[in-house]
């Protein structure tokens, strides 16, 4: 799988998801089989970059290239300015938000709200494709299939992408009028597929092996990108790898597996964010971890009244050492994040 100049390990991405893909999340699933993750989305707004948010959000301290980068707005100018921003701090691609159906996001125009205005959907790809282009740095979009079922222009928007200079277009399988619900369609990403010549990324709903043979064998597309799927159960990628090579189903990790990456994975949370936001934010990525295991509600309902990193890494730690001593490998699937499955939550992760 190529992207221009770099060469990804495979072909499995992890969805940019706002409060969710900081660099500790993605680290994670690259460590766990994934090949390549997007950031989560930085804004175009010059005035927010120095804010502890977007600064956390352009730290790629440690992180393995290449850096992909998302960046979000409505202005054509403002936008070629964020990417040559983030390319000053580390950027190595460029990815622009067409996909995004979060309300807070929209009503501003911006995220999937741009594929209703095509013009100004190619002029932004135009003004970052002309900044990064002299730079050596690849620029992908990532859209939906359209605005609504009555206006699926992701074809559209694909051919002049491609037109504009896009290296990469990934296409979730919904309208941005679905949000989450209902069931991502793959006939529109292979569509877009059999219309461009550019790699084609397929999202949207690929939660397991078998679904993802099954959504690369209707679309034909180059990679997958997966997000919910992987909150709780970052090792998907690994055990979508191991299927797509052999036709065989992973063993499922061991429940002293899981702890250990837990913890590791908080660490590292909260080496980004400090303690007392490191601590809260950590909560979310506890709580899909143990959602589906053996008293993981009322465990998830304790943590969640834990103010310091001790007595949250102590509870974890105690709580996956009694499970191993019932359970060697973990019990039970992880829940593919459903949590997050609803547009209130993504408003309030973003």
């Amino acid at each position: 799988m190529q992207i221009g100049p770099y060469t990804m390990p495979n072909a499995l991405f992890v969805a940019p998801m706002a409060g969710v893909t900081d660099r500790p999340f993605r680290q994670l699933c690259r460590r766990l089989g994934a090949g390549y993750a997007v950031s989560e989305m930085v804004t175009s707004r010059k005035d927010l970059w120095a804010s502890l948010k977007t600064s956390r959000r352009t730290d790629h301290a440690g992180e393995p290239g290449p850096i992909a980068v998302q960046i979000a707005g409505t202005d054509a100018a403002m936008l070629a300015e964020a990417a040559a921003y983030n390319i000053d701090r580390g950027a190595q691609i460029i990815d622009i938000n067409m996909g995004c159906p979060a309300k807070k996001v929209c009503n501003k125009w911006a995220g999937s709200a741009l594929m209703r205005d095509e013009p100004l959907a190619l002029a932004i790809v135009t003004a970052v494709v002309a900044v990064c282009a002299p730079r050596g740095v690849p620029v992908t979009l990532k859209m939906r299939t359209g605005w609504c079922d009555s206006e699926r222009n992701a074809v559209t928007l694909a051919r002049a992408a491609e037109s504009a200079g896009v290296a990469m277009l990934t296409v979730h399988g919904r309208t941005r009028e679905q949000g989450f619900k209902g069931l991502a369609e793959y006939d529109t990403v292979s569509a877009v597929k059999a219309a461009v010549r550019v790699p084609v990324v397929a999202n949207g709903d690929i939660d397991s092996p078998a679904k993802a043979a099954e959504v690369l064998a209707r679309t034909g597309a180059d990679a997958l990108m997966i997000g919910r799927a992987a909150q709780g159960r970052p090792w998907i990628f690994r055990e979508i790898a191991h299927y797509l090579a052999t036709g065989q189903t992973l063993a499922p990790p061991t429940t002293r597996e899981v702890g250990g990456w837990l913890v590791a994975h908080l660490h590292e949370h909260y080496g980004l964010y400090g303690e007392q936001t490191g601590v809260r934010s950590a909560r979310k990525h506890i709580g899909w971890a143990v959602r589906s295991l053996p008293g993981g509600e009322n465990f998830r309902a304790a943590m969640n009244q834990l103010e310091d990193i001790a007595s949250q890494v102590s509870g974890v730690s105690d709580y996956f050492d009694r499970l191993a001593a019932q359970f060697h490998q973990l019990p039970c699937g992880i829940p593919i994040g459903l949590m997050a499955a609803n547009e209130d939550l993504l408003d309030r992760q973003a």
